[in-house]
C-alpha cells in the first residue's frame, strides 16, 4: 500500500470535517518513582483517547502532555485530528504528572518538596512509556507510535524519542526549545526575539514605547498618589502598595508581552487567553498615540492596550497581577520544574524593549529556595540528561519553528541528520503548525503540513516493512 498517496488524498477530504473534539477518558495506575525498587506507590495518570479512525494495527499518534491540563492541548493541536483518519491512527492525548488532574497526591501534590521531588521529565517520559506498553493491548501486534507535542510538549516528544527509541518510532516537535539552556544558546535570544516581534507588528514604534515604559512606572510608582493612581487606572485587583508589589507587576507585565508575541497568531484565539487575530499588532496600535512626555500619559495608553490581552471578551472586572497571565497552563508545577531541571538562562539589555537585567544563577537558586526548599545544584542538568547539541545518536525527528516565536531561539532550525530534520517558518508564532487548518493559515505552515504528512508516511513505510 502507498502510504503517502492515500494520506494525502484522504487528508485533503478529511481536513475540513474535523471539527469537534470527542474523546474517552481513561486513566491507568503508574508507579510514583519509575526509578527506584524500594517505593511502590502508585497513582492514577489521565489520557484521552479517540478511536474513531482506528483501523485493526494503525499507528498510535500520542501527544505528549504539558503543564498544564490536557484538554487544553488536545483541544489545540488540530492537525492531529486532522491527520488520524488519512493514517487510520489510534489518537492519545497523555497528561503529564502534577497537571490537571494527574496528581500523584491529591491537593496535597504541591504540599511539601518530598512529594514534589517527583515532578521532572525523566518521570513524565517513564509514565509515557508505561502507557503505551499498556496500550498494546489494542492490536494483536504492536503498533507503530508516533509521538507530537509543542512546546514544552515538543521537548518531551523529542526526548521520548531520542531516550526510548524501542517505544516511539517517530516524534514531531513543534516549537520544542531543547537548547534553551545554560552554554548551549545566549541568554539575551528570547527577549530579543519578542522585541523583533513587536518591532515589525508596528513600524518599529512599540518597543521604544514599550521601553520608556519601564521608567514611567518607576517614576509613578515612587510615591503612595502614583501608586493609587496606577492602581486605579489600570483596575488592579489589589492597589500597589510596596516595592514587591512593583516588582510583581513587571514580572507579570514581561509575561503578558511574551505570551502575546507567542499566541501571535492571525485568527482569533483562546489557547492562553482570548486574544484577537494579531494581537501585538492590536496592542501596538494602542500605543501609537503614546509620544507624549508624561509617564502618567504614556501608561494611561499602555494599561488601554494591555486590555487586549487581559479584557479582550470584555468580562474582565479588574487585573489580579499577583496571578501568572498564563490562563490554564499550570504554572505552580512549572514554577518547580524551572527551578529545578527547567532552568532556562534569561537576560536582556539596551537592545530589546524591556529592563535591563543580567542573568545571575546565585540569585536565581537563592529565590528557588526562598519558594520551593529546593537547592538548585546546577543549570545543566537538563544537558546531561538528554545530550544538549549532540543529536547524532537520535533519527526519525521532525523539530519545526516559527521564527516569530521567542522559544525558536532555543530550538532545532538545521538538519542534524537525513532523519533528524528542521522546518523553519518565518512567520510563525508558537506551535502555530500543530493547530487545526484555519484559512488564515500562512503558506509557509500549509507547506510544513504537507511536509509532516510526506516523512511521516515514509517513517511508516519502513517501519511495516520492517516489522
Amino acid at each position: 500500500m502507498e502510504i503517502t498517496f492515500i494520506a494525502m488524498i484522504l487528508f485533503l477530504v478529511h481536513v475540513q470535517l474535523i471539527q469537534n473534539y470527542s474523546y474517552i477518558t481513561k486513566y491507568i495506575e503508574v508507579p510514583l518513582d519509575h526509578f527506584s525498587f524500594t517505593n511502590s506507590y502508585m497513582f492514577k495518570l489521565r489520557y484521552f483517547v479517540n478511536d474513531s479512525y482506528w483501523s485493526d494495527c494503525g499507528p498510535i499518534f500520542f501527544y505528549t502532555g504539558n503543564e498544564g491540563n490536557i484538554e487544553t492541548f488536545a483541544e489545540n493541536s488540530g492537525f492531529m485530528w486532522e491527520l488520524a483518519p488519512a493514517f487510520r491512527a489510534l489518537l492519545v492525548f497523555a497528561e503529564h504528572r502534577y497537571y490537571g488532574e494527574s496528581l500523584p497526591f491529591g491537593n496535597a501534590s504541591f504540599s511539601n518538596p518530598k512529594r514534589l521531588g517527583y515532578l521532572t521529565s525523566s518521570q513524565a517520559l517513564a509514565d509515557y512509556v508505561y502507557l503505551l506498553q499498556y496500550l498494546g493491548k489494542y492490536c494483536k501486534k504492536e503498533n507503530p507510535v508516533i509521538a507530537f507535542g509543542g512546546s514544552y510538549g515538543g521537548m518531551l516528544s523529542a526526548w521520548l524519542r531520542m531516550k526510548y527509541p524501542s517505544s516511539v518510532w517517530g516524534a514531531v516537535a513543534s516549537s520544542a526549545p531543547i537548547w534553551q539552556f545554560q552554554g548551549l544558546v545566549s541568554c539575551e535570544i528570547f527577549n530579543k526575539i519578542i522585541t523583533f516581534v513587536f518591532d515589525i507588528s508596528s513600524l518599529h514604534k512599540c518597543p521604544k514605547i514599550i521601553k520608556r515604559s519601564w521608567s514611567a512606572i518607576r517614576v509613578v510608582t515612587s510615591t503612595s498618589s502614583g501608586r493609587r493612581w496606577l492602581s486605579t487606572d489600570w483596575k488592579l485587583c489589589k492597589a500597589l502598595t510596596t516595592p514587591e508589589d512593583i516588582h510583581t507587576l513587571t514580572d507579570w507585565l514581561e509575561e503578558v508581552y511574551g505570551n502575546l508575541a507567542m499566541a501571535n497568531y492571525p485568527y482569533e484565539t483562546d489557547f492562553i487567553v482570548p486574544l484577537p487575530a494579531h494581537p501585538v499588532k492590536v496592542f501596538c496600535d494602542r500605543l501609537f498615540c503614546s509620544t507624549s512626555s508624561e509617564p502618567e500619559f504614556l501608561l494611561h495608553q499602555l494599561g488601554k492596550a494591555l486590555s487586549v490581552y487581559t479584557n479582550y471578551t470584555g468580562n474582565t472586572r479588574c487585573i489580579d497581577v499577583s496571578q501568572s497571565p498564563n490562563g490554564s497552563l499550570g504554572d505552580i508545577g512549572w514554577d518547580f520544574q524551572a527551578c529545578t531541571e527547567m532552568i532556562m538562562p534569561m537576560c536582556s539589555g539596551d537592545l530589546d524593549m524591556f529592563e535591563n537585567e543580567s542573568w545571575n544563577f546565585t540569585k536565581y537558586a537563592e529565590d528557588c529556595y526562598k519558594k520551593w526548599k529546593v537547592g538548585v545544584r546546577r543549570a545543566d542538568s537538563v544537558v546531561l540528561e538528554y545530550g544538549g547539541k549532540d543529536l547524532k545518536t537520535t533519527s526519525n525527528i521532525i523539530f519545526s519553528n516559527g521564527l516569530l516565536d521567542p522559544w525558536s531561539g532555543g530550538g532545532v532550525l538545521n538538519d542534524a541528520s537525513d532523519s533528524v530534520l528542521a522546518v523553519v517558518m518565518p512567520d510563525v508564532a508558537h506551535h502555530l503548525d500543530l493547530r487545526a487548518s484555519n484559512p488564515a493559515d500562512p503558506s509557509s505552515v500549509r507547506n510544513a503540513r504537507k511536509f509532516y504528512i510526506r516523512v511521516i508516511s515514509e517513517w511508516l513505510q519502513k517501519y511495516y516493512k520492517e516489522h
